[in-house]
């Protein structure tokens, strides 16, 4: 009899073991945290912009009185006066220096002449001028802005309206971003505008 109690027991104990492990198990369960759920929005993709022509090299002829006079000189684009006599090795001793405009913006095939100090510059005329007067890109009526090649009435209207928009245009690189300018465009122009 009393194996028989015994084992009652141990099976009650056994069931209760069970009930109180299934109900912490179960109260384990319920009182676990929500999962949190992490969503990612990656940025939305961005226009990149076509790489503009670098324009080439430029081809200049220095006169006068410079220490490599009649030499021609290969210049990046947008080099200026200066950059040009140095190229030739500087002012020599007799160079009149006042009658140089260092600061000038050259074009592909450009003369540049120092005049000496003993030299009657007034009447000087060179054999290979510079090319044409070049067209103020900030400051040019749209008016003026037909001359361009490729430029009609509805284009120069978009160059103006950039400009006062951003205030001035200070390269080739920020006239592609104008509609209707392009490659092709600029190449054409590279000779003909500057951006002072």
């Amino acid at each position: 009899m009393p194996s028989l109690t015994s084992s009652k027991l141990t099976i009650v104990v056994y069931l209760l073991v069970i009930i109180f492990m299934t109900f912490g198990g179960t109260m384990l369960y319920l009182s676990r945290p929500e999962p949190t759920t992490i969503t990612i929005h990656p940025p939305l993709p961005t226009a990149t912009h076509v790489p503009s022509a670098t324009p080439g090299p430029i081809l200049v002829y220095v006169t006068g009185a410079v220490i490599a006079s009649e030499t021609t000189h290969e210049l990046p684009f947008g080099s200026r006066v200066q950059d040009a006599i140095a190229a030739a090795g500087g002012f020599s001793d007799s160079a009149n220096k006042t009658l140089v405009n260092v600061a000038g913006i050259l074009r592909d095939g450009d003369q540049i002449h120092v005049p000496s100090l003993n030299e009657d510059s007034l009447g000087l005329t060179l054999p290979t001028p510079s090319g044409g007067e070049l067209l103020r890109i900030n400051t040019a009526s749209e008016d003026e802005l037909l001359k361009l090649p490729g430029v009609g009435p509805a284009l120069a209207g978009r160059i103006v309206a950039y400009r006062e928009e951003t205030g001035r245009i200070d390269s080739f690189a920020e006239l592609d971003k104008i509609s209707g300018i392009g490659e092709a465009t600029i190449a054409k122009w590279q000779d003909l505008i500057a951006f002072d």
